[in-house]
C-alpha cells in the first residue's frame, strides 16, 4: 500500500468520524450546535477570506463556535507567520476534539502555543486583546434576540476598529419554521433575523450564498469603523459560491 493511499484512508476516515461526531452532538443538543453536518470547505473558505487578504502581516484572529474544527483546518494553513489564533467552544466534546486536531496539526508543530482552545462561550472571553478577524460559527437562529444582541455586541467590542467579522445563515429557515414550529418559535426566529439586520445594515461590506454547503448559507462580512461616529456601510457586495 502506498503513502497517497493510506494518507486518503486517513482523511477518508476522520472526515467519517467527524461527521458522526458532529450528527450526534446535534441530536443531544441541536440549539448550540446548529446543524447536522460539518461545513462545506466552500463556506469555510469564504469564512476565512479576510484572514488570507490581510497578507503576510502577524494577525490576532478569532475562531468562535468551531464545532469539529472543519473551518479550523481551513483556517489554520491561512494563518501568516507570526499570527495568533484563540478557538472559543461552549461544547465540552467539540473542545477536546479542537484541542487534540491543535496538538496534531502538521502545520502547528512546535508552535502549538500561536493556537489557544477555551471551552466557553464568546461572551465570557477575555484574552485581553482586541482582534483584527473574528470567524463565528455560532448559530444566531437557535438563539434568542436578546443572546444574539450580546454576542454581536461583544463581537464588535473584541475587533480592533478596522477589523473584520465573518458569520453565515443557512438559507430558508424561516419558511421551515412555519411550517414546523409553533408561533412564538417563528416569532423568536423573525426577532433574531431583525436583530441582524440591524447589524448588516450598519457594518456589513458583503454577502454571499454557498450553494454547495449542507444546507446552502449565506456568509456575512461586517467591518468594524475605523472611527466611532463613522457612517453605515454602502454598497454592499453580493454574489455566489460553489
Amino acid at each position: 500500500m502506498d503513502n497517497w493511499t493510506t494518507s486518503h484512508d486517513r482523511v477518508l476516515a476522520q472526515r467519517n468520524s467527524e461527521g458522526w461526531t458532529f450528527l450526534i452532538e446535534a441530536v443531544r443538543d441541536l440549539r448550540t450546535t446548529g446543524a447536522v453536518a460539518p461545513s462545506s470547505k466552500a463556506l469555510a473558505r469564504l469564512l476565512t477570506d479576510p484572514v488570507q487578504q490581510h497578507g503576510p502581516h502577524p494577525l490576532n484572529v478569532l475562531e468562535a463556535g468551531a464545532g469539529t474544527g472543519s473551518v479550523t483546518r481551513t483556517l489554520v494553513p491561512r494563518l501568516s507567520p507570526g499570527s495568533r489564533l484563540d478557538i472559543v467552544e461552549a461544547n465540552a466534546r467539540f473542545a477536546s476534539r479542537l484541542r487534540h486536531l491543535v496538538r496534531t496539526h502538521p502545520q502547528l508543530a512546535g508552535e502549538n502555543e500561536r493556537v489557544r482552545v477555551h471551552h466557553a462561550r464568546v461572551e465570557q472571553l477575555d484574552t485581553g486583546r482586541p482582534y483584527d478577524v473574528i470567524v463565528s460559527g455560532l448559530p444566531f437562529t437557535n438563539f434568542t434576540p436578546a443572546q444574539v444582541e450580546t454576542v454581536m455586541n461583544r463581537y464588535m467590542q473584541l475587533l480592533h476598529p478596522g477589523g473584520t467579522l465573518t458569520y453565515f445563515a443557512y438559507r430558508g429557515t424561516r419558511y421551515a419554521r412555519v411550517l414546523t414550529s409553533s408561533r412564538a418559535e417563528v416569532r423568536r426566529h423573525r426577532a433574531v433575523e431583525e436583530v441582524l439586520a440591524g447589524y448588516q445594515r450598519r457594518y456589513a461590506t458583503g454577502c454571499w450564498t454557498v450553494w454547495g454547503n449542507l444546507p446552502p448559507a449565506d456568509v456575512w462580512q461586517l467591518r468594524r469603523p475605523l472611527h466611532p461616529s463613522a457612517p453605515a456601510v454602502r454598497g454592499i457586495t453580493a454574489g455566489a459560491a460553489r
